[in-house]
């Protein structure tokens, strides 16, 4: 599976969407997943200078989406992207402070609290323009306050969907994660996403997914979805 992070210019402004699972895991998660650790780089290739970044965007706060959100310094967490104003939902936040036992384990609070000590990670309540043609929407199941991003330019939308579909394997409506906290409302808000998606020709983007990281999504003659690569 990847963690595919999302850059998007806008003309004045550069908005990082998602920031994968980060270099602080513990080293029982670093070899239960093995992750690459590669943003860092991966920005350094595409020449795009951490104080360049001035929105970061989380889905949720699961340490695979949020984990590059902060770098240790000294022992203590400081934001990756120093000039970056960093958003979640409120609820989403509050839910992570719970350590609740289903999914504490998900949740790693150096990668959010110090943001917010800082001022620097806004908590927002609900769906909202963050920037033009930049707009999150709550779309629940996953997490109970997840958010999905629709990026809007030229006429056309495109949807970073985040664990609501995180792969192409889970395009069915039905075919849930294990992770999932409600599922029927994933059921539900998957519905809703391909009722706009499909007609309107929305280009999808999948977090996990490491094959087809981008598609657009249609139905073939028996009404089965079918993500459409971009070549």
């Amino acid at each position: 599976m990847e963690c595919n992070t999302l850059v998007v210019r806008t003309g004045n402004r550069t908005v990082l969407i998602e920031t994968g699972i980060g270099n602080k895991l513990p080293e029982k998660l670093q070899n239960i997943y093995e992750n690459k650790a590669r943003l860092l780089a991966s920005l350094e290739e595409a020449k795009i200078a951490l104080d360049e970044i001035d929105i970061v965007i989380n889905t949720h706060l699961h340490f695979d989406h949020a984990g590059w959100n902060t770098v240790l310094k000294n022992g203590k967490a400081v934001a990756t992207f120093p000039r970056a104003k960093y958003y979640v939902q409120r609820g989403e936040w509050e839910h992570a402070q719970e350590q609740h036992e289903r999914d504490r384990i998900s949740y790693i609070s150096d990668n959010y609290n110090p943001l917010i000590e800082s001022g620097q990670m806004e908590l927002i309540s609900g769906d909202r323009e963050i920037c033009p043609g930049i707009s999150v929407r709550v779309m629940p199941g996953h997490t109970r306050h997840h958010q999905s991003v629709v990026l809007k330019s030229g006429g056309k939308t495109a949807c970073y969907i985040g664990d609501l579909v995180p792969t192409v394997s889970h395009l069915h409506p039905t075919w849930v994660m294990g992770y999932d906290l409600d599922p029927i409302a994933c059921i539900d808000n998957r519905h809703k996403l391909y009722g706009e998606a499909v007609p309107q020709q929305w280009l999808c983007i999948f977090t996990h997914e490491p094959r087809t990281p981008m598609a657009y999504i249609t139905k073939d003659e028996k009404g089965t979805l079918v993500a459409n690569p971009v070549r």
